[in-house]
């Protein structure tokens, strides 16, 4: 969990593409009926407005649609927009919507705000201390159920098939909710009663045990300080904070969970190559404890044992930048983009510098978090000119200063080596945006601290880049390879390895002149929502002609749940629905006096 943050170059959850076509997929056999069957007497609930609403009222419909929301639930808020959709579609035929949110915190404020945010057009109660979703026997948000004109659940599940752990289509493949609410009013049975949810668990209302050999105060609050607190606290990309007992209470269920699954810390490289600084990977014992404390119901413990607060810089998490420049104007990203997506933007900054700096650390920043899929900040010596980011002696790489997205961490060099801002460069910020549903406004910012002192070395940024493939359909395992040659000594410093919705796995591997090749990074199971640059220990030193190769391997079949399209033929392309192969790399040329 912890630097829980992609970013796609010319980039993450998004994370956020095309309709996906292709053969459509074979029906899923029906699931264990669960609640399906069961009637619901009256029940009464208050909305966000303190009005009493009664399932009673509801006695002239036809159906029933009830959804279990929560505000802080990733696959739920992906879910909003689509949802509101489909009461505007069924409203008419006599069909009504009711979402509940059951989650112990989650309060009427907080629930009336995300309900204005999303636009919701139905009502939303309040369900406290879940009694209503004990009755229909709701798990999950965003678990929807459909009860017929005589108040008989007759379809439990998830909403469609387009958003999931681990995948997020461009389009449904199912249409479960809409196809329950069509075979109901049309009285029939439905033919798959229920499916399964992806999403959050309902945090019920939990009394934890008083003592337990684990305990908040004494292992888990530390646990989630080291781990998970850079990003699940307030203002931060972690959909929810873990930053006092109550918060790891509440979501102690879903932590236990993703700690089983090793969905969360996210970490992909491959343990027996490399060592890397920034591994987020959590410690057996750690994991261990965390299990534990949910096993032995939650208990907090002496209030003496409590570590003191973990501090951060106020929204920023290099600590306080020396300077922070911001996108000189704004730019509303639509609530829905066109065939062709949102085109890339870019924005010039001036820095108006006197002369040279240079920079220790470097963090891009989103405006709008919800709809900013990557920013990539480069740095141009173009007087007032947007300036040529790609083509120039370094490749892509050249003048790439910081990026952001969903899975990395700013950047920070260590001490006697930053990366060089010419007097009188320019930033150009180069914007990738994902509209969700609801019209947003950016207007992003870079933050900087400078050394201290001239660094012995340059850090710079350069990419062994393929653009020449061709992803046939149905293809699961497409090779592609790419190198780029050190003509000069230098000290290997990071790695971040580039693909888009169809990259499978992406192997680093540097070959010496004398035919040596040692694999410095293995990727085995590539994920676009989380990719990370990977900052080794320890420098790496490079005699002249060595030769960094990257291997990657593309899966453009109907079993990538990720693929926009298994029918199309993919070449390279700027949006998410192209693909590209880059190896990224970090280095410095190793100063003359430490030269062999």
């Amino acid at each position: 969990m912890r630097h829980c943050l992609l970013f796609c170059a010319p980039l993450l959850l998004a994370l956020p593409l095309v309709a996906l076509s292709g053969d459509a997929p074979k029906p899923e056999p029906p699931k264990p009926v669960g609640s399906v069957g069961k009637s619901i007497a009256n029940f009464t609930l208050k909305d966000t407005a303190d009005k009493d609403w009664s399932l009673a009222d509801c006695k002239d419909k036809k159906a029933v649609v009830v959804i279990f929301v929560g505000t802080e639930c990733t696959i739920t808020n992906a879910y909003m927009p689509r949802l509101g959709e489909l009461y505007k579609t069924y409203a008419d035929k006599g069909v009504a919507f009711i979402a509940i949110n059951a989650n112990n915190q989650d309060t009427v404020a907080k629930i009336a705000g995300h309900a204005k945010e999303y636009k919701l057009p139905f009502p939303v109660l309040k369900d406290n201390a879940n009694v209503v979703a004990d009755k229909f026997g709701a798990t999950r948000t965003p678990e929807t159920f459909v009860l017929d004109a005589k108040g008989k659940i007759v379809y439990q599940g998830r909403v469609d098939d387009q958003f999931g752990i681990g995948f997020k289509r461009s389009g449904p493949t199912r249409n479960d909710l809409a196809d329950a609410v069509e075979t109901t009013l049309a009285g029939n049975e439905v033919a798959v009663p229920k499916t399964e949810t992806a999403g959050c668990f309902i945090a019920r209302v939990n009394k934890p045990k008083e003592s337990g050999t684990v305990t908040f105060t004494k292992q888990v609050s530390r646990i989630l300080q080291n781990n998970c607190q850079e990003c699940h606290r307030a203002g931060q990309v972690g959909p929810m904070a873990l930053s006092t007992y109550e918060d790891a209470l509440n979501w102690s269920e879903t932590i236990e969970e993703v700690i089983k699954q090793k969905r969360m810390p996210p970490w992909h490289a491959d343990p027996a190559f490399g060592k890397f600084s920034n591994d987020r990977s959590l410690a057996g014992a750690d994991r261990e404890a965390l299990l534990a404390w949910v096993a032995q119901g939650c208990p907090k413990g002496d209030s003496k044992d409590m570590p003191a607060e973990r501090e951060f810089a106020k929204g920023w998490i290099i600590g306080k930048p020396d300077v922070i420049f911001t996108m000189q104007e704004d730019f509303k990203v639509p609530a829905k983009a066109g065939p062709n997506g949102v085109e890339y933007q870019y924005f010039m900054v001036p820095t108006n510098f006197d002369d040279d700096r240079w920079i220790q650390a470097a963090e891009a920043r989103p405006g709008a978090r919800e709809v900013v899929h990557h920013i990539i900040v480069f740095v141009s010596e173009e007087k007032g000119k947007l300036g040529n980011t790609r083509n120039n002696r370094d490749g892509i790489g050249n003048g790439f200063l910081a990026p952001y997205a969903p899975g990395d961490m700013p950047a920070v060099f260590a001490p006697g080596s930053a990366k060089k801002l010419p007097k009188g460069a320019n930033l150009i910020f180069q914007m990738h945006y994902t509209p969700n549903g609801v019209e947003q406004t950016d207007r992003s910012s870079v933050g900087l601290i400078f050394a201290k002192e001239p660094p012995k070395q340059e850090v710079r940024t350069r990419a062994a880049t393929q653009q020449k493939f061709m992803l046939l359909p149905g293809e699961s395992n497409h090779e592609v390879k790419s190198a780029t040659k050190f003509d000069q000594e230098v000290d290997l410093l990071s790695l971040l390895p580039h693909m888009h919705l169809r990259g499978k796995d992406f192997v680093y591997k540097a070959v010496y002149p004398d035919g040596k090749e040692e694999t410095l990074l293995s990727v085995p199971k590539y994920d676009f929502g989380w990719q990370s640059n990977y900052r080794l220990v320890k420098p790496l030193r490079l005699p002249p002609g060595t030769k960094i190769e990257c291997t990657a391997h593309f899966d453009n079949s109907s079993g990538n749940p990720n693929n926009p399209d298994p029918n199309k033929i993919v070449r390279w392309g700027d949006q998410t629905w192209d693909e590209m192969m880059i190896g990224f790399v970090d280095y410095a040329a190793v100063p003359k006096e430490e030269k062999k």
